[in-house]
């Protein structure tokens, strides 16, 4: 007996839109299965409503407590080679997904990303294909015209500069300075230039795919049944068609059938879902022990994320957050490499102007640099054992191209001497090469421990410049000096090869393609190759990762496929 139409295996970005479309119509039975807890209308937590995105990133109850990868490069051809140190990996377990703890920053990279979709095979994923979905998911608060959509769910929305802080509105000034163009739209034309960031929010408010798609009157529906605290561990296959999933709700095993089944669980746990279903490169299955169903060789391979550093620095009381709006992250810059076959526009930049909740977070600013358009895509998910209780293993292989550490040295050196401008120097000292390292991430955890120690070591960093100066490179600056490290290449080649990490836009592990491709997994409607009844939707069918926050092109993504199912594909 079938139970539902449709099985939704994740309630993030991507599967809320999903649940949303697919049961509109009142005809098909829905239902949505997510890990993580409910955050329902009139009940969601302040971390995650919150415009300040610096807590609810970090807490425990709405990630994967046990997720690590490795960022730097791997040896794929020697299995004898050290591998990289692991780092924790913070993944979305809570209803919303990425949208729920990301940092809501609302772009969609270049057209030409999406026409190398096509070009890589996947059919009808151009940027005159992608751009309606773009404009029919976003309702932008300041803009109109054949690039935006007014009457979409998302919130979209700029905060002005009246409301902005010292630092942001000093760092605008030197990148004006510097002669980079103010760009007021950065989801308009696609050009270098420096913007206020578009942002899923609403009057202060945190917009997740939760609130927008899954809002009361959705989850009215009697054809849409929403269950969280719900861990899908298997897919249930008959022969090769997908029947259903075996799940567990509380300590209850619970199976649950349908016509069809729906995976969007992120681009690491998605191929990890395959290939204990058996679908999957054949060698590694059998390593593993599981029955090959369906030779797939790209599942879990061609991993992507952006490769990621920052400059950090101390902020003197007049440029620190305001009280006039609680967003961090206010300014951003796209910038060119001149690298030669890198695109204009293949660097990013955002301008942090509180970098953690506690007391020392307010009194630390940050610039994040990034790859935007990263070649590195040589990243694997595999298993560490064929059981759901075990998270997979994970490598991104991050500048797996030499030509994204390439790069990355030209952007630090670059956003280096912007901090030279009269507006920063102003405001700002004490500059250093800043790494999310391990000791910074136990700082973030919020607990009465860290609110304590941060509130006395605020009091320090406050205090005379040299106790300051000293207190930083004890406690603060984990790396080598700021000057030598943009003079000299090889200390800041080492600096960015122990910092390096992603900016978590985990991207491409089962990647959609033309039939011909061997490495594809789907086709481009996000229906698994070689199966019956199993589609992707999620970033993880990316061909590419694209110039952008992957928010917004998973939010399309999904919006697209759910017209192509509506429509009989």
């Amino acid at each position: 007996m079938v139970d539902y139409d449709h099985i939704i295996v994740g309630g993030g970005s991507a599967g809320a839109v999903l649940a949303n479309r697919l049961s509109a119509s009142g005809r098909q039975k829905i239902l949505l299965c997510e890990a993580g807890m409910d955050t329902p209308p009139g009940n969601i937590p302040r971390e995650i409503s919150d415009s300040y995105t610096g807590r609810a990133y970090l807490d425990q109850r709405f990630q994967w407590p046990s997720l690590t990868v490795t960022t730097g490069p791997t040896a794929h051809n020697n299995p004898d080679a050290p591998r990289p140190p692991l780092k924790k990996y913070e993944q979305a377990r809570v209803l919303g997904g990425g949208s729920s703890i990301n940092g809501q920053l609302a772009n969609r990279g270049a057209p030409a990303d999406y026409n190398e979709w096509e070009a890589r095979g996947a059919r009808g994923w151009n940027w005159e294909s992608v751009l309606p979905y773009f404009r029919k998911l976003e309702n932008d608060c300041d803009f109109s015209g054949p690039f935006h959509g007014r009457n979409g769910l998302m919130p979209i929305r700029r905060i002005g500069e009246k409301l902005w802080n010292g630092y942001s509105l000093a760092a605008l000034e030197a990148l004006q300075t510097a002669g980079f163009d103010y760009l007021p739209d950065q989801n308009g034309e696609y050009q270098d230039g420096c913007f206020p960031l578009p942002v899923t929010n609403s009057r202060e408010t945190r917009a997740s795919t939760a609130t927008a798609y899954l809002d009361a009157e959705t989850r009215s529906r009697g054809n849409l049944t929403i269950s969280t605290d719900t861990t899908v561990e298997r897919l249930l296959f008959e022969n090769r068609k997908c029947v259903g999933v075996a799940s567990r709700i509380s300590d209850s095993a619970v199976e649950f059938r349908a016509n069809d089944v729906i995976v969007c669980s992120g681009a690491i746990h998605t191929p990890a879902h395959l290939l204990r279903a058996g679908i999957g490169p054949p060698n590694h299955l059998r390593d593993m022990g599981i029955n090959v169903v369906v030779p797939l060789p790209g599942v879990g391979q061609g991993l992507m994320d952006h490769p990621s550093i920052a400059i950090g620095f101390f902020l003197k009381p007049v440029a620190r957050i305001n009280g006039l709006t609680r967003r961090q992250i206010l300014l951003g810059l796209r910038f060119s490499s001149g690298v030669t076959g890198a695109p204009s526009g293949d660097l990013a930049a955002i301008f942090v102007s509180r970098t953690a909740w506690h007391a020392v977070g307010k009194q630390i600013g940050t610039v994040n640099i990034w790859v935007n358009k990263t070649f590195s895509e040589t990243g694997q998910v595999r298993l560490e054992r064929s059981d759901f209780s075990t998270e997979p293993r994970v490598d991104f292989n991050l500048l797996s191209d030499h030509r994204d550490l390439d790069r990355l040295m030209i952007a630090f050196r670059r956003i280096g001497m912007l901090l030279s401008a009269d507006s920063l120097r102003a405001i700002t000292s004490d500059p250093f090469p800043a790494s999310y390292s391990e000791k910074v991430r136990q700082v973030g955890q919020v607990n009465f421990k860290n609110k304590l120690m941060t509130r006395i070591a605020g009091y320090i960093l406050d205090g005379p410049a040299p106790l300051r100066r000293y207190f930083m490179d004890r406690f603060i600056a984990d790396g080598p000096e700021f000057a030598e490290t943009m003079q000299d290449d090889s200390i800041l080649e080492a600096f960015i090869r122990k910092a390096v990490v992603g900016v978590w836009h985990a991207s491409c592990s089962c990647r959609m393609g033309a039939r011909d491709d061997p490495m594809a997994v789907t086709d481009e409607h996000g229906r698994v190759r070689g199966t019956d009844g199993l589609r992707i939707v999620d970033a993880s069918l990316f061909p590419v990762i694209p110039c952008a926050n992957t928010n917004l092109p998973t939010i399309m993504v999904a919006e697209k496929i759910a017209d192509a199912i509506i429509g009989g594909f």
